[in-house]
């Protein structure tokens, strides 16, 4: 009766433990904007559409956490349609979304610079954004009626990387460093949170 006592805590004690251990996995969507024939914004032959691919493709292969799991909305230089990205994301019901894109401006090439963030009006979306604006500092926050934010039905955010039009941002952004110190940066707020 002791023995029997003992293994049954023992079986007890291990299905208890491999509960407290084990971690529910997360999984965050990534939306390269653009694709296809839509190139996004552009300049001297440099694509948005690119740009925001090649740094979705890194967050995805910098993924060490097995705890995570990264879904691109596009692998590829094809165009899904604003509706089957927002699809895909409500059937997937991740823990959240990201929107990758790069700016662009009307004014003078070096007037606009920076990192924006735009949210949904959600306390979900806007901590998201808040993070995102720590790590890239001078970054601007603003809600936006935005087709991915709009219909999302989880937290999405969209983030603008750098203006195209600005030279020094356009030549960091198409660059090999770049890309992976953004994508690095990106992955770094969503193992953060």
């Amino acid at each position: 009766m002791k023995n029997l006592l003992r293994i049954m805590s023992v079986v007890a004690l291990v299905v208890l433990l491999s509960f407290s251990f084990s971690k529910e996995k997360k999984i965050v969507v990534i939306d390269a904007g653009h694709g296809g024939n839509d190139l996004g914004a552009n300049r001297n032959g440099i694509y948005e559409k690119e740009i925001v691919l090649n740094i979705a493709k890194k967050i995805k292969a910098l993924n060490q956490n097995q705890n995570l799991e990264i879904i691109l909305t596009r692998d590829d230089d094809t165009y899904p349609s604003l509706a089957q990205r927002t699809g895909k994301i409500n059937e997937l019901k991740p823990d959240y979304a990201i929107s990758l894109h790069v700016n662009n401006s009307p004014r003078q090439s070096t007037e606009m610079k920076g990192f924006e963030v735009f949210f949904q009006d959600n306390d979900a979306s806007k901590k998201l954004a808040n993070k995102f604006s720590e790590k890239f500092q001078d970054s601007k926050m603003k809600t936006a009626n935005l087709h991915i934010l709009r219909e999302s039905k989880t937290p999405t955010v969209l983030l603008e990387l750098g203006f195209i039009n600005n030279p020094d941002e356009r030549d960091y952004l198409a660059s090999e460093k770049g890309q992976t110190e953004t994508a690095e940066k990106i992955l770094s707020v969503i193992n953060e949170h």
